[in-house]
């Protein structure tokens, strides 16, 4: 009993000694920032998704809603980025088919890259 208790301890103080690492980092600012950045990017383009005219220019294209949200949650930050600042800069009360087309060429060739399967009309490389 006594040779047992021994061995237990020797275990136990010998695998004192393994004890996992912990590793913690600051976040910057700027990690914050374009977090943020993001998603107020995800949030414009939504907003602008789901305007009617923007719904109803795309169910004429053939898109339906659920495909088109889908993919703009698929977007990376840059992409999203891009497409936001492309809604930022169309003329105010104005050009929505700029926007439709924007967001038809980005799921055409998503389509075109295997990524998404919008249209039925494409062939994907994959």
């Amino acid at each position: 009993m006594k040779r047992l208790f021994v061995y237990i301890l020797l275990t136990a103080f010998g695998s004192v000694g393994f004890t996992q690492t912990v590793q913690a980092a600051i976040i910057g600012t700027e990690q914050i920032h374009s977090a943020s950045a993001a998603q107020q990017n995800q949030a414009k383009i939504a907003a602008a998704l789901n305007r009617p005219e923007v719904l109803a220019q795309l169910e004429q294209m053939g898109v339906n809603k659920a495909d088109a949200q889908a993919r703009v949650a698929a977007l990376t930050d840059e992409e999203a980025a891009t497409l936001a600042h492309q809604i930022d800069s169309l003329p105010a009360g104005g050009d929505v088919v700029g926007a439709l087309l924007v967001i038809f060429f980005v799921l055409l060739v998503t389509d075109i890259l295997g990524l998404t399967k919008v249209f039925p009309f494409t062939r994907s490389h994959r």
